[in-house]
């Protein structure tokens, strides 16, 4: 009956490597291990994330977020696991539409859980929240993205994090019937006084393995010192509605 109504059900998991001395003397290397599940009902969408987190680092640092704004620590190296910062969002689709111009506006809420252990430093152990704007612009092979947002962080104890601004622009272009490649641009403000914005180049192919499944390459650099040397990942994720019809036609 879900499917009726138009229920759109998707699960996702990766993994993403990313290292980096953000503005520090050593290598922070972080693991992230994400699980994605996707609810969209007409237009509105549903998201929640549950990570698991490894962090090889100097003691004392903090991550204030995954691949970004780490607060470097001293000493010896060590290293950190175990949940991450759960993150839960509330996407508005069609917030604006253009027919005539393929111009759409989205609108997304989210908050990131402090449930990472603020005690190993692979999280603050306070909430943050974000509001952005995702505008599209179609073409026939190729979609053009913008993004536009504001964060509130959560400041931990003997640490002041400041709110954020937060941009993106992009784009993804369908190089064949099955294969999807882009780039991105991504800025942010440094939450942390006194350091670089946050500015990356990302770049992504991202392929159908059949009727329900898709496989997603990406890696990505930073253009200033706060920001992550390199990074990469693998992707997976299923449309579940689709994937349950192909169970039931297989028998």
């Amino acid at each position: 009956m879900a499917e009726d109504a138009g229920a759109d059900l998707r699960f996702s998991a990766g993994v993403e490597y990313s290292t980096g001395k953000y503005g520090g003397t050593d290598d922070i290397e972080e693991l992230y291990v994400p699980l994605t599940f996707r609810a969209g009902f007409d237009r509105i969408g549903l998201r929640l994330t549950v990570p698991w987190l490894s962090v090889t680092a100097p003691e004392d640092t903090i991550i204030t977020d995954p691949g970004a704004d780490p607060l470097p620590g001293s000493g010896a190296t060590v290293t950190e696991s175990g949940l991450g910062d759960v993150v839960a969002a509330l996407t508005f689709y069609d917030l604006y539409v253009s027919d005539n111009a393929n111009f759409v506006v989205d609108a997304t809420g989210k908050i990131k859980f402090g449930t990472a252990d603020e005690t190993l430093g692979l999280g603050t152990g306070e909430n943050d929240y974000t509001l952005q704007l995702d505008a599209y612009r179609f073409f026939d092979k190729l979609s053009l993205q913008g993004t536009a947002g504001y964060r509130l962080r959560g400041d931990p104890p003997g640490v002041v994090l400041n709110d954020v601004f937060l941009a993106s622009v992009g784009g993804a272009y369908l190089a064949a019937p099955n294969s999807i490649v882009g780039m991105y641009f991504d800025y942010r403000e440094s939450a942390i006084s006194g350091t670089d914005d946050i500015q990356e180049l990302s770049g992504f192919a991202s392929f159908r393995l059949g009727r329900a499944w898709r496989m997603e390459l990406y890696a990505f650099t930073g253009l200033t010192d706060s920001s992550t040397d390199f990074g990469g990942g693998i992707l997976f994720s299923t449309d579940l509605s689709q994937l349950r019809v192909s169970d039931r036609q297989d028998y």
